[in-house]
């Protein structure tokens, strides 16, 4: 998975200690995480029902407990990535099917900037004085190349699927 700009190794350093401290409490911090995507655009709340149940309010979404084994399977996508710094490669088609699979259930391809903005947030709420600029940076690098990854997931779908 080429990224346009590979991550250096003090980036890649500085997004696995951040990590470190984020990922230790994953449903919490993918809370923050999704409470800020639903502030930013609660067009996306519809997006997220099960056994077609549509929730009346995020609050009420981001307490149900499907919901929650949705933000766990977030934060492992984003400990994958962190994992695989090295070489994204490997996750490539993995990201692919997910990109698909978005796609599938609705979700637009603009909708990740939100997604982005929101993870980012979540950084810089968990980290405090510790989110600097270049981890900022090294973080938006690692998330473009994932959404580059889940995009090509739509452009790879079949004529009439």
């Amino acid at each position: 998975m080429e990224s346009g700009m590979p991550l250096s190794g003090g980036q890649r350093a500085l997004i696995r200690e951040s990590w470190q401290r984020v990922s230790g409490s994953p449903v919490q911090h993918g809370l923050v995480l999704f409470t800020r995507l639903f502030d930013l655009d609660p067009d996306l709340l519809p997006l997220f029902q099960y056994n077609c149940k549509q929730f009346a309010s995020p609050q009420e979404c981001l307490s149900a407990p499907e919901f929650l084994d949705h933000i766990r399977k977030v934060m492992l996508v984003i400990d994958a990535a962190v994992s695989h710094l090295e070489n994204l490669s490997c996750l490539e088609e993995y990201l692919c099917n997910l990109g698909k699979k978005h796609q599938a259930v609705g979700v637009k391809v603009e909708s990740f900037s939100t997604v982005g903005e929101s993870l980012l947030y979540m950084l810089e709420k968990c980290l405090g004085a510790a989110f600097s600029p270049e981890v900022q940076e090294a973080w938006s690098k690692l998330y473009s190349a994932v959404v580059k990854a889940m995009q090509r997931g739509w452009e790879t779908l079949p004529e009439g699927d």
